[in-house]
């Protein structure tokens, strides 16, 4: 096992030498626009989508709520993630679209601000409650809902440049 001295800690960003948890320091890096695109699938028995598609289901609209709750998701993400940093983010669009091959949904959510640091916990944040959500309105239908691969798709700006998942 490796000692923890403060040598071992000067190319973490996220810890001070002394080991210690802390929020990066973004104030020198310059505004930039940057945008991030989260990605989650939620599997179903096919009468679990069959009845939120028709909008038969006990809670009311499944696929309205969860994409609201995405939105509000992403715009908390300071308060839920200890290191993030507070943004202004300028757009949030949250996607709930249905994949009847599943059978399920896919969600995807945007998220961009002009800032110092990026929006990746912002859109990874709205999909994964966005999916924990779409389970809490349909559980009454079907105990057995899979919320699956929550991931990065791109982002864009900032000082690491873009990326593209590899699908």
């Amino acid at each position: 096992m490796q000692e923890n001295s403060p040598s071992n800690f000067s190319n973490l960003s996220h810890l001070d030498r002394q080991g210690q948890a802390q929020m990066v320091d973004v104030s020198a890096k310059p505004v930039t626009v940057r945008q991030a695109v989260a990605s989650a699938t939620v599997r179903m028995l096919p009468q679990t989508f069959a009845a939120i598609e028709a909008g038969n289901t006990p809670k009311g609209d499944v696929l309205g709520i969860a994409r609201l709750a995405g939105i509000m998701a992403a715009k908390q993400t300071a308060n839920l993630i200890p290191l993030c940093h507070p943004l202004p983010i300028q757009k949030v669009e949250v996607q709930v679209i249905p994949q009847p091959e599943l059978p399920g949904y896919e969600i995807q959510a945007t998220v961009k601000t002009k800032a110092e640091t990026g929006v990746e916990m912002e859109a990874l944040t709205a999909v994964s409650v966005a999916a924990l959500t779409l389970y809490d309105m349909a559980k009454g239908l079907e105990k057995s809902i899979q919320i699956e691969s929550i991931h990065l798709v791109s982002k864009t700006g900032g000082k690491s440049g873009d990326y593209t998942s590899i699908p």
